[in-house]
């Protein structure tokens, strides 16, 4: 899967709704492979790069009727497209290992799931900007909505942007479509019950990984 320039490392995403946990779980898991020696790469989507950054603020800080569902898309196909160039392949062709909060899944989830785009038209943006790269295991973290929504108060950023603010049928919606993404691919994604306290999660991350670990 990462065979972007006969790429070395392994890539890593973890994928899921508002309020699972990604961003404290993406720095769990790599500092958990630092631990090991491994060296990881950090990222984000939308962002991860000067240019992907830049365009993260018109998709997440615009007004909310700024952007269609077609537009999303191609924005966000244009950051990931300057963020696997840029920081991605660069990373994997040195052998290193990347750990990226959210990845073409999310619109996947997010444009399609949610927004009704066709799945093979995004996943055709994502083969003209990106060179179809998918990640050697995506871990779809999964929590229920009451949960979910504690998080998202309890952070005090529940609706800070225009996707995340979004009402609950759209949430509801994304969820289904990364589970029926998840459920399609079983053998890159791995769903990762995302409840409880965070060393306990995280523990469940290493183990999905475990069959790539050196």
């Amino acid at each position: 899967m990462t065979d972007i320039g006969g790429a070395r490392g392994r890539f890593l995403t973890l994928e899921g709704g508002e309020g699972v946990g990604k961003s404290t779980q993406a720095r769990a898991l790599a500092a958990a492979l630092r631990a090991r020696g491994i060296k990881v790469v950090e990222t984000r989507e939308p962002g991860g790069s000067p240019g992907a950054e830049a365009i993260r603020e018109l998709l997440l800080h615009a007004p909310a009727d700024a952007w269609g569902r077609e537009a999303e898309a191609l924005l966000f196909a244009a950051a990931r497209a300057d963020h696997v160039a840029r920081v991605i392949a660069p990373a994997l062709a040195r052998g290193d290992w990347v750990v990226c909060d959210r990845f073409v899944d999310s619109t996947r989830a997010y444009q399609g799931g949610g927004s009704g785009m066709d799945d093979a038209d995004i996943m055709t943006l994502h083969a003209i900007g990106s060179h179809g790269l998918l990640p050697d295991r995506s871990l779809l973290l999964t929590i229920d909505a009451e949960q979910a929504a504690a998080r998202r108060q309890a952070r005090g950023s529940a609706g800070d942007d225009r996707i995340e603010g979004r009402v609950s049928a759209f949430h509801e919606a994304v969820n289904r479509g990364f589970a029926a993404i998840a459920a399609a691919e079983p053998v890159r994604f791995r769903v990762i019950d995302a409840a409880g306290a965070a060393e306990d999660v995280t523990a469940r991350l290493i183990a999905a990984i475990d069959d790539l670990l050196p």
